[in-house]
């Protein structure tokens, strides 16, 4: 195969600029690391490849974490393909669904009187054990269905108590944790039982595990209520995972009204040393819309 003049003057500098990076003592895999577990999802480097292509290039940018809600349904091939890809780079896994409401049919409601829809959570939460083990997780995300509206909230919050006392059982002597996520109904989840992080710290209160905690995804709490950072002050000891989407849009932190800067500066006050999850879209298509999406993380990081 002839090699064109452009592909060997690219491949030159290509080699030129590896070169001197290995001479200045850096290496792509960890220069410029950000100082808080940001973790990016498959789709956010959609441009530079497959999914282990994805993970390495923000391995190469400094990320130091990767979620996957899709993670389950992998094959385990996938999975563990996807661990191995995570431990060479040194990245932390972060959350994958272990249980999400059929939202369509807006079932399952963990708090109504039909035990059918408890039982197949609980065995969801058994069936995620060994993926959370393939993949090297802590981290397990549950959405506690949908609100029943014929039953008094405190009756369904009592029962769903109890379920996820009954699911802290099957996980906690594997050192896992379930993240409960409030989602907003005012946008994207209308009728669901859980929609604020009080709501779940209440809940997370009651079950009294370890197992159990709250994920704040702050832009779903930035729709139903706001007031994000006194928020996590007063519920701090029952949040377990935090995921990061700006308001409106649902796009990279900048796009919108969330003050995400301070939002950092609380974290790093808090010490906080867990995952963030990037649970939003890139506001941009391709390239460049990645290359803004790294450039926002590295200005909230900076703060």
């Amino acid at each position: 195969m002839s090699l064109s003049r452009r592909t060997v003057l690219v491949g030159s500098a290509a080699t030129a600029a590896a070169a001197a990076t290995m001479g200045s003592g850096a290496s792509a895999q960890n220069a410029a690391r950000f100082s808080l577990g940001y973790a990016p999802h498959e789709g956010s480097f959609k441009s530079r490849g497959n999914r282990l292509e994805q993970i390495a290039y923000a391995a190469d940018m400094g990320f130091t974490a990767w979620e996957d809600n899709e993670a389950a349904g992998r094959s385990v091939a996938e999975q563990t393909a996807m661990a191995r890809a995570l431990q060479q780079r040194g990245m932390t896994m972060g959350v994958f669904v272990a249980s999400m409401p059929r939202w369509s049919d807006f079932r399952p409601m963990l708090g109504a009187d039909d035990d059918s829809d408890r039982q197949a959570f609980l065995a969801d939460i058994r069936a995620s054990i060994d993926v959370a083990k393939r993949l090297n997780a802590k981290w397990m995300t549950v959405v506690p269905g949908f609100l029943d509206r014929k039953l008094p909230v405190e009756i369904q919050t009592g029962r769903i108590v109890d379920t996820m006392r009954r699911a802290a059982e099957i996980v906690e002597p594997h050192g896992l944790v379930m993240v409960m996520e409030p989602l907003n109904t005012l946008v994207n989840h209308p009728g669901v039982f859980l929609r604020t992080i009080p709501q779940g710290f209440a809940v997370a209160r009651g079950v009294n595990s370890p197992a159990v905690k709250v994920l704040a995804d702050l832009y779903h709490e930035q729709i139903q209520a706001g007031n994000l950072i006194n928020t996590m002050a007063a519920c701090w000891d029952e949040i377990g995972y935090i995921q990061f989407g700006d308001n409106p849009g649902r796009d990279e932190p900048g796009t919108g009204e969330i003050n995400y800067r301070n939002v950092v500066r609380w974290l790093r006050a808090k010490k906080f040393t867990g995952v963030i999850g990037m649970e939003h879209g890139n506001s941009i298509e391709g390239r460049a819309g990645e290359e803004r999406l790294v450039a926002a993380y590295r200005a909230i990081d900076a703060a």
